[in-house]
């Protein structure tokens, strides 16, 4: 679905470069987030770089909690 190997996105995930939740051993990354990521793309009209939309989505979350 993404085009990338499956190592590929373990070691994004595990470097904290793309989202994911574990739960119950389990990795899974949540589908609004892969939306989000195709929403921001296509409004810019250019490639995401996930690592840095990752960080600002963290950074939004953050700030929403304070």
């Amino acid at each position: 679905m993404l085009g990338a190997s499956e190592m590929t996105v373990y070691r994004a995930i595990q470097a904290g470069e793309f989202p994911a939740l574990r739960i119950r051993g389990r990795i899974v990354v949540p589908a609004k987030a892969l939306e989000a990521m195709t929403e921001a793309a296509v409004a810019g009209h250019r490639t995401v770089d996930v690592a840095e939309w990752t960080l600002a989505a963290a950074e939004e979350v953050a700030g929403g909690r304070g």
